[in-house]
């Protein structure tokens, strides 16, 4: 498995456990790392992108809202949001991963941790976000900033 596969797949979990349990995020990454091995460059990953979501929650809500046709936010299910967030925090503030391995990486785990509407779902909405980006599809952008 990749080390930012494993990576995200902690994000995932992470913002899930945060999503239902709100706590302080050291205190939900120290006791999430106390269970889990990997290496300090996986860590490091999934803590970048945990914390960036966190901090960026109500702007990526206000997007994913907007580019989900008549879902709210509450509504939908908590696995499903939480890698939307995820993935559209590394849409908008990653230029170093490419956008189409973002939302492969979405959609894998949408349907890994819920199903296979779930990926569905999670690509229709990513794929009309995407569409906003002013930076290339396919290739990361280290010029591009937001």
């Amino acid at each position: 498995m990749s080390t930012r596969r494993q990576g995200r797949e902690w994000v995932v979990q992470l913002l899930f456990q945060v999503d239902l349990n709100p706590a302080p995020p050291r205190e939900v990454l120290d006791g999430f790392w106390t269970a889990c091995e990997g290496p300090k460059q996986t860590k490091a990953f999934a803590e970048r992108i945990f914390l960036g979501v966190l901090e960026k929650r109500e702007e990526l809500d206000k997007f994913i809202s907007s580019s989900a046709h008549n879902w709210r936010i509450e509504r939908m299910g908590v696995v499903d949001r939480n890698v939307l967030r995820m993935a559209l925090y590394e849409l908008l503030y990653c230029p170093d991963i490419p956008p189409v391995v973002t939302i492969n990486e979405a959609v894998d785990l949408a349907k890994f941790f819920s199903n296979s509407e779930s990926g569905r779902f999670v690509n229709g909405i990513l794929d009309r976000a995407r569409k906003t980006l002013k930076r290339p599809a396919r290739s990361a952008d280290t010029t591009h900033t937001r």
